[in-house]
């Protein structure tokens, strides 16, 4: 199908502004055309316009201007909410970078003033985009893994001191909103909630072991569902040189594995399912292969396949009035348990 023109205006310059520019270009037979770089430093508007190919512009300016459509945004964590809130009031659509928010309190009014003024709002969660993933959320829904009993996440990240340095705000509570779970981990977050659901009882560990930053650098995790099931979310950004994340789901009829975006292993109870299964890793497999094993190491190692399916996805849900596949309900969820496991490991007050 061809869509009419959608203008897109990026607020922010840096590496994430990148992939969203690229992922609206890969739009371009969808109707995205890239517009504008919204930053706060004018001195900078020559680099970003030579970086990025457009007009630079402060964010009231963009904001004023009727033929912008949609606006991601690809800022610090705390500037997300305020942004948001803004672009919606103005009357343009919302596709937000991971976390939509820093708290629940955020994430509410940014839903409350979408909805008030009509505009799309979406949350760029983009492993839910790639086939690997949604094949085994088809499959849990289909009841093919039995009831759910147990989910397993595994995060070993590596960032050294230098990344958190490049930027004054990372690793830090105000601007940053958390560490490597609300930054790195919150991807793997967000599928386990899609899978298991909302947790309704947490336990968990974090600690500041080799980093000098002011958030967590290594966080251990118990969770309970509302059917009894359990997960553990194990993650860090200290293990050297960096590793592919994983994780593992388990039912009463089957389980299966999932290491960065490739499906290792799949069992279901009945024999007969051999061939089903085969098939499934093999389909699902050769569909990630061009998708990249994640950023254990290196944040710019993720694939741009995500973020322009992700794009696609939000420019069929503005003109078929629909919700786009991660929506403020969906991305309040990862931040609502991000923000439980942290209170419950004792690193809020009344941050939520």
């Amino acid at each position: 199908m061809v869509y009419p023109k959608l203008n897109f205006a990026i607020i922010g310059a840096g590496m994430i502004a990148e992939y969203h520019a690229q992922a609206i270009r890969a739009n371009s037979e969808n109707g995205a055309h890239l517009a504008a770089i919204v930053h706060y430093n004018q001195q900078q508007f020559p680099d970003i316009e030579r970086r990025f190919g457009v007009h630079a512009m402060l964010e009231q300016e963009m904001l004023s201007r009727p033929d912008i459509d949609v606006v991601c945004i690809c800022t610090p964590s705390s500037q997300h909410a305020g942004q948001t809130i803004s672009a919606a009031q103005a009357g343009k659509h919302v596709l937000v970078e991971k976390p939509m928010a820093t708290s629940l309190a955020e994430a509410d009014a940014m839903q409350k003033t979408c909805l008030e003024n009509g505009v799309t709002l979406g949350v760029a969660f983009q492993s839910r985009t790639k086939p690997v993933f949604q094949k085994i959320h088809r499959a849990i829904q289909a009841g093919e893994l039995g009831e759910l009993t147990l989910g397993l996440v595994n995060l070993p990240y590596f960032r050294p001191q230098k990344y958190f340095d490049q930027a004054v705000w990372r690793g830090t509570w105000a601007q940053d909103g958390g560490g490597v779970l609300m930054n790195q981990g919150i991807h793997q977050v967000d599928l386990l909630t899609w899978y298991m659901g909302e947790p309704q009882e947490v336990c968990s560990f974090a600690r500041t072991l080799h980093r000098q930053i002011e958030v967590e650098d290594t966080l251990s995790a118990n969770l309970q569902f509302a059917n009894g099931a359990l997960a553990t979310i194990n993650a860090t950004t200290t293990a050297s040189p960096g590793f592919p994340p994983r994780i593992e789901i388990y039912g009463t009829q089957g389980g299966l594995q999932v290491e960065g975006d490739t499906l290792t292993r799949w069992w279901l109870d009945e024999q007969a399912q051999a061939a089903h299964i085969q098939s499934a890793l093999l389909a699902s497999n050769e569909a990630s292969l061009s998708e990249g094993a994640g950023a254990g190491a290196d944040p710019r190692g993720i694939s741009m396949a995500g973020h322009t399916a992700l794009v696609s996805d939000f420019i069929q849900a503005i003109h078929n009035n629909r919700s786009p596949l991660v929506d403020g309900v969906e991305g309040r969820r990862s931040l609502s348990t991000v923000l439980a496991i942290y209170q419950a490991a004792g690193l809020l007050s009344t941050r939520i």
